[in-house]
């Protein structure tokens, strides 16, 4: 994305003033009390995506002991792409469903102008507007205690500036700090010392947040949470490779359809199964045209159901460029699917035992995963050793571990043990077990 003009991140530096010195104004506060509550705020919780399934996930498991709320900045469709876990309660702030909500003046006039509370350099920052801005900077200032998760670096820096005293923030982080923009990188290294805490979803990157932050504020790694373990595993017997994601320059699905032409070759009776939508469906269409695969790569779409999707695969296949956890490999793992994956930042080679559980090749190496996919395909047994390891290595990241390692984070988050809190986030989190 470009980057923002000087004036553009000023406006956005004083939009952030104004609503910091909004939620410290003194206001009646409602009656009564009762339990805090949890509130995740997701840029569009009705839409599909790996972040959106994670903070879902993380919602319904959190509301087990929790009263929960997911707020989702925007809304267009009629269906959620994911259901909405049990026990949640979710609320769109932008209604943008035609007929939805009041459609007057202030709002149509609004809603035409960027946003100017999101920082600019955020890749999503074009979905939110001024409208927003006000919907947003009027639910934050009624935030008066419980917990507030952001889960994105322009969310997470807008709650940065909402932490009235009793509200806890959290910023999640569900990319990795190298994949941001200078100018969001900056402003995160200025910003994020204010949170309650930074959750990464790996070692590497909690390292690479407390570097930038300097021993100020608490950094955490608390990665995604896999499924739980199936309780019949893949047969891992099907001439299928399955690949999945949104069909963007950072899943790099062109360069796992140039690494299986060989195999397609070699081996007519595989298929290669791309699951996903996306604006780069038309190109990898031209590409597997040009590269004579049409019946043998196939992009299939979106699916609800990926663990049906696994239970006939015998490979998944991960290309991106760039990840921050990818929650394909745990779901995969899960299924007792050995995984082939590039290395790439950040995620795959905290998960993937090479050898073991998958095959981890050079990031960006096509070559490479060329052949790592033949050694799976042409090696049976090797092939359910790994599924079989992939499933062991997948119940150590299941749902109750990393629920219990969230639960304790808040605990220590609550107000009234601030004095108990680190001054640094020095130690990295235990790590996994391998």
């Amino acid at each position: 994305m470009p980057t923002p003009s000087g004036p553009t991140l000023w406006r956005h530096q004083l939009a952030l003033g104004l609503v910091r010195a909004a939620v410290h104004l003194p206001r009646r506060r409602a009656p009564g009390g009762g339990p805090a509550k949890v509130q995740l705020l997701l840029l569009n919780a009705w839409g599909m995506g790996g972040t959106i399934r994670a903070t879902l996930d993380l919602a319904g498991r959190l509301a087990e002991h929790h009263e929960v709320e997911v707020i989702s900045v925007v809304r267009r469709r009629e269906r959620p792409f994911f259901a909405f876990p049990p026990g949640v309660t979710v609320t769109a702030l932008d209604d943008r469903r035609p007929g939805a909500g009041r459609n007057g003046p202030l709002r149509r006039l609004l809603s035409s102008r960027p946003s100017a509370l999101v920082h600019p350099a955020d890749r999503r920052a074009g979905t939110c507007t001024l409208w927003t801005d006000l919907l947003l900077a009027r639910r934050l200032r009624s935030l008066d205690d419980g917990v507030l998760i952001a889960t994105r670096p322009g969310l997470n820096l807008l709650a940065s500036a909402a932490a009235r005293p009793g509200l806890v923030t959290i910023g999640q982080e569900h990319m990795h700090r190298a994949a941001h923009a200078p100018a969001l990188r900056q402003a995160m290294a200025r910003r994020y010392p204010r949170l309650d805490a930074v959750v990464t979803l790996t070692e590497r990157d909690r390292a690479a947040h407390a570097a930038a932050l300097g021993g100020r504020g608490r950094v955490v790694c608390l990665p995604n949470a896999g499924p739980p373990v199936a309780g019949h595993p893949a047969p891992l017997t099907a001439p299928v490779v399955v690949a999945a994601g949104r069909l963007t320059a950072q899943k790099a699905f062109d360069r796992l359809i140039r690494a299986f032409a060989p195999v397609a070759a070699r081996h007519p009776e595989w298929t290669l199964r791309i699951y996903g939508a996306g604006p780069q469906r038309p190109a990898l269409e031209r590409l597997i045209q040009r590269r004579c695969l049409t019946g043998r790569v196939e992009l299939m779409g979106r699916t609800r159901d990926l663990p049906a999707v696994l239970a006939g695969a015998s490979v998944f296949a991960l290309s991106s460029r760039f990840e921050g956890m990818p929650l394909v490999i745990l779901e995969a793992f899960a299924a007792g699917v050995p995984v082939v994956s590039f290395d790439c930042p950040t995620g795959p080679g905290e998960l993937i035992a090479n050898g073991r559980d998958g095959l981890l090749v050079p990031d960006g190496d096509v070559r490479a995963l060329t052949a790592a996919l033949r050694i799976l395909i042409e090696d049976a047994p090797r092939r359910r050793r790994m599924g079989a390891a992939a499933q062991a290595r997948a119940a150590l990241q299941g749902p109750a571990v990393i629920t219990a390692r969230w639960e304790a984070l808040l605990a220590a988050l609550a107000p009234g043990r601030a004095d108990e809190r680190p001054a640094t986030s020095g130690a990295p989190s235990r790590p996994l077990a391998r």
